[in-house]
C-alpha cells in the first residue's frame, strides 16, 4: 500500500501578515539561530512595552530573495514579545526563522556589511514553517513579474454614467499607486441590478480587467490598499445621484474583496 502524503500544517500568518513583509524586504532569508543576547534596556531606545530587544546571530539555510553577497552568519536586533512570566523570549539553538531585512551600510561608501542586517521591522523574524514558505515564495515569484501589481495608494478620480436602459450603469475609478502605474476598476450594472466587476492593472482596460482570487498579490493589493469608503470629492463632475451609485459600487467590490485579515501590525510602504 501506498504510504499517505503527509498533510502540512497551514500557516499560522494570514497572506497579508507574510506579504506586507515579502513586498517591502529587500532581503528573505530562511536562516537558523546560532545564538542571542538579551540586551539591557539602557542599550534597546525606543523598545516598546511588553517586549525584550534581542541581539540574534543566525546561520543561512538559504537566500529566498536578495542580491549581492551575503555571509554564512548574519546578526541583527530583534523585538520579540515578553513570554507569559514576563521574562525575554529563548530562542533556541538552530531554531528555524524566516528573516526579512535590508542590508546595513559598510565602511566604505557604496559597500555593505554582509554580516550584518537591519529588519524592515521591529519583529519582522517569524518561526520558520514549510507553509509560510510556500506562500512567501509565491508572493514573490508574483512581485517579480513584469506589471506586478503595484501598492495602492489611494483613489485619483472617478466617475458614473447611466446606461440606456433603467437601471443601466457604469463606474470606472483610477487609482493612485506608488509607482505611478495605473490600476483601475470597473463596476458595470445591469437593469435587473446585478453587478460585475474588474480590476485593471496596467494602461489598457480590456479582457485582461478580472476579479482577482483571494490570497494572490492582485488581490492583497485592493484589499489592504484601497480606502474604506469612496472619497467622493474624486468624482469631481459627476452628479450627486450618480455619486451615490458610484458609492453603492465600490461598496460592492470591497465586500467582493472580503477583508485585509491581518495578526500583525501593518508595515508603512508595503
Amino acid at each position: 500500500m501506498q504510504a499517505p502524503t503527509p498533510v502540512t500544517a497551514p500557516s499560522p500568518y494570514s497572506y497579508a501578515d507574510i506579504a506586507d513583509l515579502a513586498t517591502i524586504a529587500p532581503i528573505a532569508i530562511h536562516g537558523r539561530i546560532h545564538k542571542t543576547a538579551v540586551l539591557k534596556p539602557e542599550q534597546a531606545a525606543g523598545l516598546k512595552a511588553g517586549r525584550a530587544r534581542l541581539y540574534v546571530e543566525a546561520d543561512v539555510i538559504s537566500l529566498i530573495r536578495g542580491s549581492g553577497p551575503l555571509a554564512a552568519r548574519v546578526n541583527y536586533l530583534v523585538d520579540l514579545p515578553l513570554d507569559a512570566k514576563g521574562k525575554p523570549p529563548k530562542l533556541k539553538k538552530k531554531q528555524p526563522v524566516l528573516i526579512f531585512a535590508r542590508p546595513v551600510a559598510g565602511s566604505a561608501p557604496g559597500t555593505s556589511n554582509t554580516g550584518s542586517i537591519r529588519l524592515v521591522a521591529p519583529d519582522a523574524q517569524l518561526p520558520w514553517d514549510a507553509a509560510t514558505e510556500a506562500t512567501l515564495r509565491a508572493i514573490l515569484t508574483e512581485a517579480v513579474k513584469p506589471g506586478a501589481p503595484p501598492a495602492i495608494t489611494g483613489i485619483a478620480n472617478g466617475f458614473h454614467v447611466p446606461g440606456t436602459l433603467p437601471g443601466e450603469g457604469e463606474t470606472q475609478l483610477f487609482l493612485d499607486t506608488k509607482t505611478g502605474e495605473p490600476v483601475s476598476l470597473t463596476i458595470l450594472t445591469a437593469a435587473d441590478g446585478s453587478r460585475r466587476w474588474a480590476a485593471a492593472f496596467g494602461e489598457i482596460v480590456d479582457g485582461s480587467a478580472a476579479v482577482p482570487p483571494r490570497d494572490t498579490l492582485a488581490w492583497y493589493r485592493l484589499a489592504c490598499g484601497l480606502p474604506r469608503t469612496l472619497p467622493l470629492a474624486k468624482l469631481a463632475g459627476t452628479a450627486p445621484e450618480d455619486r451615490k451609485k458610484a458609492a453603492a459600487d465600490y461598496a460592492v467590490v470591497l465586500g467582493a474583496l472580503g477583508e485585509c485579515t491581518r495578526t500583525r501590525a501593518p508595515l508603512t510602504g508595503s
